[in-house]
């Protein structure tokens, strides 16, 4: 299976009528994985999706869902540090770039509080979901592009990648069904 690209999880939301970008569909999905692992791909459909309106979806969709669903969760369990968020290449203009990270923050924030994963987060996940809740928010201004921006781009990106990351393993008990307590606690 060919890993799918963002522009290509983007048109077919498009074609299935979804006001859901690429990037919001798959922080949705990232979030829901890291506190449910089992999360299927039908409820994620379900998040990103328009209503049932009598209109089928487009042929392909839910496989192409259920593919992105089956490489996000090996990137995340594979304890390599792979993951990285779905996001528009680096060719693109970065005011788009750092939308899709606004709205890709956006979604992880709803997929991990859809299923009541922000209560009593472990280790420093409070601090990096509210630089998420911030991230969420961010835009570029007038004089902030060039290299300085593309700079900061990067090391954004890379402050959610990781972040992701440690809030899949921070919540791996939780998944397991065994809530972390406060450290020195057994």
């Amino acid at each position: 299976m060919h890993e799918v690209s963002y522009d290509e999880l983007d048109r077919a939301l498009d074609d299935a009528g979804s006001d859901v970008d690429a990037a919001e569909a798959h922080g949705c999905l990232c979030g829901a994985l890291c506190a449910e692992a089992t999360f299927p791909v039908a409820e994620w459909a379900v998040e990103i999706l328009p209503g049932d309106e009598g209109e089928p979806l487009p042929p392909g969709v839910m496989d192409l869902l259920e593919a992105i669903r089956e490489s996000t969760l090996a990137t995340l369990a594979g304890g390599q540090m792979t993951f990285e968020p779905m996001l528009p290449l680096d060719a693109g203009p970065l005011d788009d770039r750092v939308r899709a990270l606004a709205t890709w923050c956006s979604g992880f924030l709803y997929g991990l509080g859809r299923i009541g994963a922000l209560r009593q987060l472990p280790g420093d996940l409070d601090e990096i979901l509210a630089d998420f809740s911030e991230i969420s928010r961010a835009s570029v201004g007038p004089e902030e592009g060039g290299e300085q921006g593309e700079r900061d781009y990067a090391e954004l990106v890379e402050f959610v990648r990781a972040g992701v990351q440690l809030a899949w393993e921070e919540l791996a008990p939780r998944r397991a069904g065994r809530p972390r307590g406060p450290a020195g606690t057994h």
